[in-house]
């Protein structure tokens, strides 16, 4: 990774612009062509340096419920659970943790009875009891901020555009 890499990358999280051409924007920004720009990002994607770009909304400002929820499932089925749940768009995502609930997602959808149903057809798919899955709303709301603080890049003698 370079410096302008690096600019890119903080671009992309901190200053990435509302616009019709939200890339062709940036590129003119960094001083450099959008396919130098979709090149780049590319590369980082496949090394495993960018994993997604997109929003995040407050989705209980937009009308909609959410929820963290979890399933205690045993090692074999993990598998088996990861794709029961992932069918459901309403889930945003899901990850893996070392404890007796072992799956976590999120969920949000267009009302509560929703996320019930998800739930249920959740729990009735993986024949799990009541003790086996858990649903937390949240009942206070903390921001979380993912942006992530770069080390900054050693110096390679190449100069950098877009400061």
């Amino acid at each position: 990774m370079d410096k302008l890499d690096h600019h890119i990358l903080k671009s992309l999280q901190d200053q990435f612009p509302i616009d019709t051409e939200p890339y062709d924007a940036l590129a003119k920004k960094l001083e450099i062509t959008c396919d130098e720009l979709w090149g780049r990002i590319g590369k980082m994607v496949q090394a495993g340096l960018i994993r997604r770009i997109g929003a995040s909304l407050d989705s209980n400002k937009l009308g909609f419920p959410s929820t963290l929820a979890a399933v205690s499932i045993p090692k074999e089925r993990v598998e088996e659970a990861a794709e029961i749940i992932g069918m459901f768009p309403e889930v945003t995502h899901s990850y893996l943790r070392k404890d007796r609930f072992n799956i976590w997602f999120t969920i949000i959808a267009a009302d509560d009875k929703r996320i019930d149903d998800v739930l249920e057809h959740i729990r009735s798919a993986l024949s799990l009891k009541d003790s086996q899955i858990l649903n937390l709303p949240a009942k206070r709301l903390f921001k979380l901020d993912a942006r992530f603080n770069m080390a900054p890049v050693a110096q390679t003698g190449e100069e950098v555009k877009g400061k």
